[in-house]
């Protein structure tokens, strides 16, 4: 490989959310992070080259993107996805859950249903929540090691509770479902049928493991393009989080208008001048690394799946289809919350996202990030495999 992803890189003492801050999120010292969904490699040369070049300039005044800005983003789509976009239907946003946020405002009212898919990346029903909406779950189905979808109670709740916007998680976050195109066509199909707006969270789309393919959900028909706000970012596909840009597509202007309209309401303009600049330079020049990122990671993968599968008894993996975010079903150790929390963390050591704060489907699994080099994956699941040993020991 080129790019050395066996690399271990200090991140504490660098105000890093994931390293630095587990007493201020309830946690001990000490512990062994791979929860938060960033990952511990370098960026691709090309972004720090730019990022550089920035600095040398000395200047961060208010910035603005031109006609390579959009270039850069829409072929990045249009040769990983086949998806063709307008320049007129980019809106930039600072970050695709603060996007979930404005569209529960521009497309709902106080007390409204919003419907979403648990065990979901939580910020899913806490933007629903803290707007003083309505959530409603059509819970995702766990059946024989693998998530599917239960089309008949989604269009029941839409029904039942008047829903008109539907928050789709795609590829599926935690649960690392690749959704195919027929499922997608069917969920677009019900909520053609009912006049609900679909804000698709397509953030991890390029982590598609062999065998999957990601649809971009409003490249499905022009019917369901003008249904449709796609929420994007680099941040998880080149390890930009921390620089605050995402890119939503919403080609029907009416929609369009009202998501500018709960913007503006908040003040926001322009965005952050090195995480613009980042963004073209990683869709610009980091194909490369992205294909070599991803082998590493599926190499990560089997390492887990082969580990989990010969040394940890009462765990299972739930086989990912994407994301570096690997969902894990803890339940036949028999213990309850406090017991499994107390297995994580006092016993292994580790720093894990706990499956109920996913939803209450999500009792009695853990969210395990394996973008990481190897050797701190190793470390984890040995640590991992010592308390669950100390577990049956005592």
């Amino acid at each position: 490989m080129t790019y050395d992803f066996d690399e271990v890189i200090e991140r504490k003492n660098t105000d890093s959310l994931k390293f630095d801050f587990a007493r201020e999120r309830g946690r001990p010292e000490g512990l062994l992070s791979m929860w938060v969904a960033d990952m511990d490699f370098r960026v691709p040369p090309c972004v720090t080259r730019e990022l550089e070049r920035i600095v040398r300039h000395g200047i961060y005044g208010y910035t603005e993107t031109k006609e390579d800005y959009f270039d850069a983003v829409a072929a990045w789509f249009r040769e990983g996805f086949g998806f063709d976009t307008q320049p007129e239907w980019l809106v930039k946003t600072p970050g695709v859950v603060f996007s979930l946020g404005m569209a529960v405002q521009a497309f709902t009212k106080p007390g409204d249903a919003v419907i979403i898919q648990q065990p979901v990346y939580y910020p899913f029903s806490e933007v629903v929540r803290d707007n003083g909406r309505v959530l409603v779950n059509n819970s995702l189905v766990y059946e024989n090691g693998r998530y599917s979808i239960d089309f008949e109670d989604f269009e029941r709740k839409i029904i039942d509770n008047n829903a008109k916007l539907f928050l789709l998680c795609s590829p599926h976050n935690p649960v690392g479902r690749v959704w195919t195109r027929g499922e997608l066509l069917r969920l677009g199909e019900i909520c053609l049928r009912h006049g609900v707006t679909v804000v698709a969270d397509e953030i991890h789309c390029d982590f598609v493991y062999s065998g999957h393919t990601h649809t971009i959900f409003p490249s499905l028909s022009p019917e369901l393009a003008q249904i449709s706000v796609l929420c994007t970012a680099p941040s998880k596909t080149f390890n930009l989080a921390g620089l605050q840009a995402s890119n939503i597509f919403i080609p029907n202007p009416a929609l369009r208008e009202k998501f500018r309209g709960a913007i503006a309401g908040t003040g926001y303009s322009q965005l952050n001048t090195t995480g613009l600049a980042a963004c073209r330079a990683a869709y610009s020049g980091g194909r490369e690394w992205l294909e070599q990122l991803k082998a590493y990671l599926t190499g990560n993968l089997d390492f887990l799946r082969g580990f989990v599968a010969e040394r940890l008894p009462g765990v299972e993996l739930v086989e990912p289809e994407g994301t570096y975010l690997i969902w894990m079903d803890f339940r036949a150790l028999g213990l309850d919350r406090r017991e499994l929390e107390s297995l994580i963390v006092d016993r292994a050591k580790l720093w894990l996202d706990g499956g109920h704060i996913f939803g209450s489907d999500g009792e009695g699994f853990e969210r395990f990030n394996i973008a990481c080099p190897r050797s701190v994956l190793r470390e984890a699941l040995e640590r991992l495999e010592r308390a669950i040993g100390q577990l049956k020991g005592a």
